[in-house]
Order: structure tokens, then sequence, then C-alpha cells
């Protein structure tokens, strides 16, 4: 077949393919134990997958409605409210959407412009910078402080100008396991009052905060409800990464425009499995359960590591555990995380691939949301580095 002669401008010259991509690439070339990519190797509730059976048998396998199977909707309004206190209507506020990296592309495309500026703090997940600059946005980068990946609200002060659209939080955090406290959402609700910046809320590990610590969504603060997108994930939430299933809340001038562009990526998501989730979901220790579940993996891995050479300071949140092994090697973090995978079989995310300019730590990203004999397995491997 001929190819295309003429000039292609890439829109993100400067990226390539995902590290969790070749991450788990190389994992797998390898036969390394993956504790890079962020999913479970267990499976999800049998009741759940009998409930996607059932609804696919009684013929519920054409479109959804654009923003979504109303009843889960319904679902998801209760989850929120119940939870945060915030009450949005499931109609014209909540839409459910193909995975969380689609919801997030989705909400930065309906509201940054050429010449918006976005800030982010870094390490970043990788998906929210792409989208901003596709958009024709600006992406303005803050650092996270060290060695708890807390906001330093003065450094954000002086970055915000008359350019400022859109601010990025993303609490429980991906990679550093840090959370957001009630200062801080209070100090960005006080940094925003009498603005027109809006908030993009990534919260798809809300239902991951350990310690007896409480998720600070932004749907417990009206002021910043009224402004943002709050992003969450049914693939974290009930075991389930691979059927790309989240969903959005946000008030409805704000979800009016993100269904303009919604409805254009991916039109309806995944109809079984919407009314089985709406049923899951009724039985509220499906979800409120998850946090006791995975401290007791987090708690596991961390006592079997203890012993090994590498520090840390326990995850708060998510299901990721950071690593420091600046006492067994100054390599590069990508290198000495390709040689944890090829020598040692064991594949884990380096951090620095979540900052713009690759920032070096000494630091490796390990998932445990893991069986415990895989958790054991790899922490055998730890302990003899």
């Amino acid at each position: 077949m001929p190819k295309f002669q003429g000039l292609i401008t890439s829109k993100l010259p400067s990226l390539g393919t995902t590290i969790f991509t070749v991450m788990s690439k190389l994992a797998a070339e390898n036969n390394a134990i993956n504790l890079s990519q962020g999913f479970p190797d267990f499976n999800c509730s049998e009741t759940l997958t009998d409930l996607v059976s059932s609804y696919m048998k009684k013929g519920f396998n054409q479109y959804a409605p654009m923003p979504g199977v109303i009843g889960l909707r319904e679902q998801i309004a209760i989850l929120i409210e119940e939870l945060y206190g915030t009450a949005y209507n499931p109609e014209t506020e909540i839409t459910v959407t193909a995975g969380a990296t689609q919801a997030i592309y989705t909400a930065i495309a309906s509201i940054v412009k050429e010449g918006d500026e976005v800030i982010i703090f870094e390490p970043a997940y990788d998906c929210y910078s792409p989208a901003i600059i596709v958009a024709g946005g600006k992406p303005v980068y803050i650092q996270l402080a060290q060695p708890d990946f807390s906001i330093d609200w003065e450094a954000v002060k002086k970055m915000i100008n008359h350019r400022t659209k859109l601010i990025i939080i993303n609490t429980p955090h991906n990679p550093s396991g840090a959370i957001i406290s009630a200062s801080d959402i209070a100090e960005l609700d006080k940094l925003t009052h009498n603005t027109d910046i809006l908030i993009l809320s990534d919260e798809v590990y809300e239902h991951m905060v350990f310690d007896g610590q409480m998720h600070q969504s932004v749907a417990r603060n009206k002021n910043l409800a009224d402004r943002s997108f709050l992003i969450s994930s049914f693939g974290k939430t009930v075991h389930t990464t691979g059927w790309k299933m989240a969903y959005v809340a946000a008030p409805e001038n704000l979800m009016a425009e993100f269904r303009k562009i919604h409805q254009y990526l991916v039109f309806a998501c995944n109809t079984p499995i919407q009314y089985a989730l709406a049923d899951f979901l009724k039985d509220k220790s499906n979800y409120l359960e998850l946090k006791n579940f995975y401290q007791a993996k987090r708690d596991h891995f961390i006592k079997l590591v203890s012993p090994s050479r590498f520090s840390f300071e326990q995850s708060r949140g998510t299901y990721f555990q950071l690593m420091n092994y600046s006492t067994i090697s100054d390599e590069k973090d990508t290198d000495f995380a390709v040689r944890l995978t090829k020598e040692f079989k064991l594949a884990a995310i380096p951090l620095s691939v979540f900052y713009h300019e690759k920032d070096d730590h000494k630091l490796l990203r390990f998932c445990f949301a893991k069986k415990e004999e895989t958790l054991e397995k790899a922490a055998e491997i730890i302990c003899k580095i």
C-alpha cells in the first residue's frame, strides 16, 4: 500500500507510548511479577459478573442513553450526597463515561481554549498535560513538596493570572499515595473565590483512604462543587479496570459543555454493565468496605518489605506504594526499573515519568492491588536486592 508523502505535524511531538504499556510489556517479556500497572490480579465480585450476565441475557445490549443509564446515575447521586453532602441532579449533572481517562480528556476539551493555562501538580498522572496541549492550552507545573507530596498554596497563588482557566487536583494521589486535607480544600476555595477558575478533581481512588482519614472531595465544599468536574472510576472501586467505566459529576452549566464533547467521543457506554452497577451499588458495603480491604493489603505489603534496603513512607491512599532505592543504587530510576524487571523479575514504575522534566528522586511506584501470594513473591525479591 502506498504511503502518504505529505507533511504531518504532530500535536504531541515529544510523546511516545505511555510508561504503563512499556513496563507491562517488559514484564510480560521477562516473565516478571507486574507491580507496575495499576490493576488487580484477583477477580471482581461474582455477584457483579452474574448481574452483567443476567442483563445481557435479558436483552439489554443496545445503546444506553448518551449520559448513561438513569438508574446508575441515580445511584451515583445517592453515593455522592450521602458521602459528601452535595446533591447532583442525575438527569443533568451526572454522566457515565468510558473510563476516567476519557472523562478527564472530555472535561478538559470542553472548557480549555487556545492560550488558557491549566495548573497541574507534579508528579502528575500522565493523561493531564496531553489533553491540555491538544486543546490548545498551556500546562503550568507546580511540584508537590517532598517527602509528603503536599501542596504549596503560596506557590499556587503566585502562578495564578488572568489566563488561568483550570486547576487539576488528584486525591488520593497517583502516584504518591498522598491525600488532600480539609485545610487544602479550604485553601483552594479561598484561592478561587471571586474568580472564573474551574477545578477538575480526579478522585478515582476516593474509596481508598487509610488510617481513619476522610476523603476530601470537592463535593464537600459547595463553592468548589459549583465550579468543579468531579471524576471517579468504577474500574478502581469494583476491581474491573478492563471494563473502562467511570463517571463525572458537575453543575449543569459545566455538564452541558461536557456532554457536547462526550456525545461525539463515545456517545454511550456499555449498557448491561451500567444496569449491573446500578444494582451492585445499592449494597453500600460494596464501596464503603473498600478502604479496609486495601489498607489490609497495604499493611501486609509494608510488613513484608520492611526488612529490605528500600525506604518508604506508607501510602495514605490509592493502591500504590512509593519506595526509595537511593541506598541501593545511584542509577536513574528508569534504568533501575528496567534492570529490576529484567534481572530480578519484578516490574515497577519509575516516578520520574510523572514529571515533565523527568525529575529523578530515586523512587519507584509499586501496586499492591494484588493477591497475597503475588505480594509475598514480590516482597521476597525486594528483600533480596
